[in-house]
């Protein structure tokens, strides 16, 4: 894990300037970019691809489209990029450790993201925040448990396998909670399935889901990470609450891919451009305000961190016998 250290499409078309950088010539850009999000619009992925993509259009000299194909837990998405053009003009922008997880759970997985996809940087990290509907009679998760001793509590989460899917199901049997999971097709559909009361619990990225508990539409219990978030500093963490390291470093690590067999210059090219985004002060601090965290490393590193988590995940998927056709 890394330490402190986006069916129906939705298109945003943003403008770009006529004057690139050196190394963004040197990529040979030379059309619109499409930025998959394989998530339901709303959701953390969807938000961090509208907010990066006008600065990322303004430093390779294109357009950039976002288009949402949400389905299979991101897999139709994922499956859309790996099959794409090795031109570094197609691009995916997903929870990560959802996307490592995925080969361990489908066994007629339509692709390979190990083998079909070039790691290009992780883009942001964003603890998941752990939100009852406010009618719940729980203040902590220690309330939350002895709850569901009584009944049974349902918890909306993103899809079968993904990583507020597994993060609940590992901290379901630390805390002692038997939870019924009910899936949805994103982040944002779950959060507000909870929010309007259809379930009572959620766990999700605190980007799409700190504004619900800001606005008191749900109420947070606990955080993932080491850092309390600012906008609910009363709110301990996983590091305060004794947890096991793996659910600690637990989140929404936000990452972008490419297909595999993208010519290296144009990774590099999309890397900076990146980071270039990213060091854009409104963008940063607006993935600050809702939760998130800026994050960018090498193609390397990310693809480090990303065979990590593939082997870590599935073991995880496997002992519990998690499984998704």
């Amino acid at each position: 894990m890394f330490r402190r250290t986006l069916l129906a499409a939705t298109p945003a078309v943003l403008a770009a300037p006529t004057i690139r950088p050196a190394w963004a010539q040197a990529g040979s850009f030379n059309r619109p970019l499409r930025l998959i999000v394989p998530f339901a619009a709303g959701g953390t992925s969807d938000i961090l691809a509208r907010l990066i993509a006008p600065k990322l259009g303004e430093a390779l000299g294109q357009s950039v489209v976002v288009e949402n194909r949400s389905g299979a837990n991101g897999n139709i998405g994922a499956d859309a990029v790996a099959k794409a053009a090795k031109d570094g003009h197609t691009l995916l922008l997903t929870d990560a450790a959802s996307l490592a997880i995925a080969p361990a759970l489908v066994s007629n997985l339509s692709y390979s993201p190990m083998r079909d996809l070039a790691p290009v940087t992780v883009v942001a990290f964003a603890p998941y925040i752990v939100a009852v509907h406010p009618s719940v009679e729980a203040n902590s998760l220690d309330e939350l448990a002895a709850l569901a001793k009584r009944r049974k509590l349902n918890l909306a989460h993103s899809g079968v396998g993904s990583g507020p899917h597994m993060t609940a199901l590992v901290l379901g049997k630390q805390a002692g909670i038997e939870w019924e999971y009910v899936p949805y097709r994103g982040g944002a559909p779950a959060v507000q399935a909870v929010a309007q009361g259809d379930c009572q619990a959620v766990v999700n990225g605190a980007t799409a889901t700190q504004p619900f508990v800001t606005s008191g539409q749900l109420k947070a219990l606990a955080v993932s990470g080491t850092a309390r978030l600012p906008a609910l500093p009363d709110k301990p963490t996983f590091a305060e609450l004794k947890m096991p390291e793996m659910l600690v470093q637990s989140g929404t690590w936000q990452g972008l891919f490419t297909a595999a067999g993208t010519p290296e210059a144009m990774v590099s090219a999309l890397n900076r451009a990146v980071a270039a985004a990213l060091r854009d002060p409104p963008t940063a601090a607006r993935i600050g305000e809702i939760g998130g965290e800026v994050r960018t490393t090498s193609p390397e590193e990310f693809g480090r961190w990303f065979a990590g988590n593939t082997e870590a995940w599935g073991r995880v998927v496997r002992e519990n016998d998690v499984r998704m056709e």
